[in-house]
């Protein structure tokens, strides 16, 4: 029986990697999604975590892909880390088995294991729910995309240290690669 297998992305990954997000967003035009791009310059930036980029394997192929990315969240005049969620993206010939909603949930667990506390997502709002996210507004988070109500989400992870401060309020600022998508 085949299982499905969860790890982080390793260098031989790159190219399955595109193919799964170039297959997953592919356009009608044929040009190259915006989410190839966002994780290739990613990769080269400071807001790449490698423990966070996670691969789903199913019979030794890539069919599914999840990011956490550094992003800061900033409130008057403090500046704290976070994580964006994205792009999540399954093989088309692996969708609506479940292997999109285990690469999310392995992601967010290494994040917890990280001590990660708080991440943001723009997303299906009946999807990210199943997670916990909720949206962001009501957690006093801003971003560029706020304006389009329910898809911009958080989630609170779980405090690795009893009586951690709650995670902060303010507006959530991304790494330039995220404003060309």
């Amino acid at each position: 029986m085949t299982t499905l297998r969860l790890r982080p992305e390793g260098p031989a990954d790159t190219g399955p990697v595109r193919r799964v997000l170039a297959a997953a967003f592919a356009r009608p035009d044929g040009t190259t999604p915006g989410e190839v791009a966002l994780v290739e310059e990613l990769r080269g930036s400071e807001a790449w975590i490698p423990e966070l980029a996670m691969v789903a394997e199913y019979g030794g192929e890539v069919v599914g892909y999840a990011l956490l990315s550094r992003v800061r969240v900033k409130s008057d005049d403090v500046t704290a880390p976070a994580v964006a969620l994205g792009p999540v993206a399954v093989a088309p010939h692996r969708q609506r088995v479940g292997h999109g909603t285990a690469a999310v949930q392995a992601v967010l667990d290494a994040a917890t294991e990280l001590g990660e506390r708080l991440v943001v997502v723009l997303g299906d709002p009946a999807y990210y729910r199943r997670f916990g996210f909720a949206p962001a507004d009501r957690m006093g988070l801003t971003s560029p995309w706020s304006g389009l109500g329910e898809p911009w989400q958080a989630l609170v992870l779980p405090p690795s240290v009893s009586g951690e401060p709650a995670p902060p309020r303010g507006e959530v600022v991304f790494p330039a690669p995220w404003s060309r998508v």
